[in-house]
């Protein structure tokens, strides 16, 4: 099959170089939904300027010698110079009978690259709060997509797994004992084992003065401190692993790369950086001056990759992993999703790894910038006390009030039954909820919306899936088979169609541009227009056994469609709600 944009951008480049000359063959026609047609041809003003023709003269002209028989009726030149195109029902009816046999549902396969995401990047011993969700459901989804297009994809769960609160968290675990209900609390409640260790390194002065010495025996690597700590680091796990298994997402211990990973890369960074002359000592730290970045003061700012006391900065971390993700991952882009916060970070780090040539020109590094979660109050998202709002605890709480909903419009199922759809639902709205907004912007988080079944919400959505799968259940208890191919003849069919035609281009587009919400996007309009057409349309009680199968094939189409583009999100589909 072939999505209708890529038809027309095809037909209408053969147009330009036919009317214009060969230069013009990757000029962008332009081709955008439209309200007056299906879709518009807008090249006409950027073209006339190239050309040096008014802008209707230009529109005729492309009519002229475009080819468009097969797909579109005849051009309609409107205002001044838009082209408005309104596709052929049979060969929209064509596309989407091709679309219903490709396993692939028309997502086109670039060159396939290698893909490193760094997503998640939790604190060992500290408890997952509202922060992290953004940056990890957000990267499982970019993750899904990619690999989806076809890329490879290498996850990186940037872990802090290091650096001076180990010392406290050794000791602390040492004076406890590993097997004490206390060392337990590292796989349940994380924030309240490091709390009695801060707690303690501020109060008693012996403590403290034992713990700086364990960071010190950390950092120079002996093995039964690093023994411990690692056994730190695996009841950490526990807990990590319980909330991406709520949550649903891809991440394994497999894709751990703590920052203690690049511990020993540390020095050499830096002598690197040195030997070639781009770091120098500025106030007893070395830093690097990446061109362009220059501070209130009008003077060069600087990345600190050494302290003064000796001590390594992230960015130090950050070289090592670019270095490593490039020479022994062979990435050919790299995306850290990470807060906006951290933009400038990110900025410089990329400048001055390129600078010292650890980050090609072919190798494409993106900050996808991840915005807040708010409360109704517009400021960040925490709790009645001021603290952090625990992740855990706001997907017990989501799921604990889809179970409310789901008790009430179906109190009929099996107990069972009505957990799992609780549980689909309930981590399905918070997920969607983000996805939803683009990753760059902050959100005022609203469960009662988020749960709404009207609206952009995930239950609106897996709805629609259920309302379908409702509809085929019934369909084969009477004996009904979709037809071959879907009907594509109403208008209301038509529209359905012609969405779901879009579906390729827009998941070639989200693995482009690193941009989830596009999914949510396209799925909502989906939705949206699946219901026009069951409105419009009916379908098990049609009288014609033809037209019935014809739009059982459509509904069919339909739910593979929204099905897969929540899978691309990590939302999953109940069978029933």
């Amino acid at each position: 099959m072939t999505a209708p944009e890529i038809a027309l951008t095809a037909r209408f480049q053969a147009a330009f170089v036919a009317a214009f000359g060969p230069e013009f063959a990757d000029a962008d026609p332009i081709i955008r939904p439209s309200q007056f047609a299906d879709f518009q041809c807008n090249a006409a003003m950027g073209l006339a300027k190239r050309v040096g023709a008014k802008p209707r003269d230009i529109a005729q002209r492309i009519v002229d010698a475009v080819e468009l028989d097969d797909i579109a009726e005849p051009l309609e030149v409107a205002g001044p110079g838009f082209l408005n195109i309104r596709l052929r029902t049979d060969w929209v009816a064509a596309q989407a009978a091709e679309m219903a046999t490709d396993e692939r549902l028309g997502v086109p396969s670039p060159a396939p690259q290698r893909v490193v995401i760094d997503y998640s990047s939790p604190n060992v011993a500290k408890e997952m709060h509202v922060g992290h969700l953004r940056t990890t459901v957000v990267g499982d989804s970019l993750a899904r997509t990619l690999e989806h297009v076809g890329h490879t994809v290498i996850r990186q769960n940037h872990l802090g797994d290091w650096g001076t609160p180990f010392g406290m968290l050794i000791e602390h675990l040492l004076d406890v004992g590993e097997d004490s209900a206390e060392a337990a609390l590292l796989a349940t409640d994380p924030n309240a084992f490091y709390q009695a260790a801060r707690t303690k390194f501020d109060e008693d002065a012996a403590f403290a003065t034992r713990a700086r010495a364990r960071v010190a025996t950390l950092q120079a690597g002996d093995a039964d401190t690093l023994a411990i700590w690692s056994r730190l680091v695996d009841m950490s796990k526990g807990y990590f692993h319980r909330i991406y298994d709520a949550l649903g997402v891809t991440l394994t211990d497999a894709d751990l790369a703590g920052e203690s990973t690049y511990n020993d890369a540390l020095p050499g960074v830096c002598a690197d950086l040195e030997a070639t002359g781009q770091a120098r000592v500025s106030d007893g730290a070395l830093c690097v001056f990446p061109a362009g970045f220059t501070g209130r003061d009008e003077q060069p700012l600087p990345l600190i990759i050494r302290k003064s006391d000796g001590g390594y900065g992230y960015a130090t971390t950050d070289f090592a992993a670019i270095r490593r993700r490039v020479d022994e991952l062979h990435a050919d882009r790299i995306a850290y999703v990470v807060g906006t916060a951290q933009e400038l970070h990110f900025q410089m780090v990329f400048a001055a790894a390129r600078e010292a040539g650890w980050l090609p020109e072919d190798v494409e590094a993106v900050h996808v910038k991840i915005g807040s979660v708010l409360g109704e109050d517009g400021k960040i998202l925490r709790t009645r006390s001021g603290a952090s709002l625990r992740l855990m605890e706001l997907l017990d709480d989501a799921v604990a009030k889809a179970r409310g909903v789901i008790d009430e419009l179906q109190p009929e199922l099996p107990e069972d039954e009505r957990a799992e759809i609780a549980r689909q639902i309930g981590i399905g709205s918070v997920k969607y909820a983000d996805l939803s907004t683009a990753h760059d912007s902050d959100y005022v988080f609203d469960m009662d919306r988020m749960l709404a079944l009207t609206g952009n919400t995930a239950p609106y959505l897996q709805y629609a899936v259920a309302r379908i799968r409702s509809i085929g259940r019934r369909a084969a208890e009477q004996g009904l088979v979709p037809a071959e191919a879907p009907r594509v003849v109403d208008p209301a069919e038509r529209a359905l169609a012609l969405q779901l035609l879009e579906f390729g281009p827009m998941v070639e587009t989200t693995a482009r541009t690193l941009e989830p919400h596009r999914i949510a996007a396209y799925l909502f309009a989906t939705a949206q227009a699946f219901t026009g057409f069951y409105e419009a349309c009916p379908i098990l009680k049609e009288a014609d056994d033809e037209v019935r199968a014809g739009r059982l094939a459509l509904a069919a189409l339909t739910e593979r469609v929204l099905v897969q583009g929540l899978d691309l999100l990590g939302v999953e589909a109940p069978t029933r709600m």
